[in-house]
C-alpha cells in the first residue's frame, strides 16, 4: 500500500488501518474541507503525524493548529475534536494501548 494513493472525500474523513500489532494500530486519516466535530476521550495514547494540509484541532478545551510535519501526542482519555481541516488533508495516527 502507497500512503499517498487515495482518493479525499468530499465530506468527513475516510480512516483506513495500515498496521495492527500488539498494542498499535496505525491509521491513515483523509480529510475533506468539511469535517463535523465529534469529541473523542480514547482509551489508548494517539500520537499524529500531519503528513499534507491544515488542521486544527480543540485539544482538552484549547485549540491547536497542525500543518505539514507537526506532530501531537494526546494522551488517553483526553477530550479532542478535529475542528476546520483543509481538503485533502493526510495524517497518520498511531494508537498506542
Amino acid at each position: 500500500m502507497n500512503l499517498f494513493d487515495h482518493t479525499s472525500p468530499k465530506t468527513g474523513e475516510e480512516f483506513t488501518t495500515l498496521l495492527e500489532h500488539k498494542n498499535i494500530r496505525i491509521v491513515r486519516i483523509v480529510s475533506s474541507e468539511n469535517v463535523k466535530p465529534i469529541e473523542y476521550v480514547q482509551e489508548e495514547d494517539e500520537w499524529v503525524v500531519l503528513i499534507e494540509g491544515e488542521a486544527t484541532l480543540e485539544v482538552d478545551g484549547k485549540s491547536v493548529a497542525l500543518s505539514r510535519g507537526d506532530t501531537l501526542f494526546i494522551p488517553a482519555h483526553t477530550p479532542h475534536t478535529v475542528t476546520a481541516t483543509q481538503h485533502g488533508t493526510v495524517w497518520l495516527a498511531v494508537h498506542i494501548g
